[in-house]
């Protein structure tokens, strides 16, 4: 893991981190385990904007939030429900 950018954004209340990852595969969002590990925190308070790569390259780069608190962390969207096609029979 190379760090490319560490940031502390005092008024979000959270770190704002960018770097690159080495995997045979993407990893996908559940690299968020992997982003507290490493920061040493805890896994519920870190987010994973985006995970960016060429085609056919093992080289990723993954955006990531790390907010110091749960409140903090409210201001991030909810996920969308996705609609069930066809309606209720």
């Amino acid at each position: 893991m190379k760090i490319l950018n560490d940031n502390k954004n005092k008024l979000m209340k959270r770190r704002e981190v960018s770097f690159l990852v080495h995997e045979t595969k993407n990893p996908g969002f559940a690299i968020s385990a992997k982003v507290a590990e490493h920061f040493k925190a805890d896994a519920g308070l870190v987010v994973v904007k985006n995970i960016k790569s060429g085609f056919g390259k093992s080289e990723f780069l993954v955006d990531a939030f790390i907010y110091d608190t749960l409140e903090a962390k409210a201001i991030e969207p909810k996920p969308k429900v996705k609609k069930v096609a066809g309606g209720a029979n």
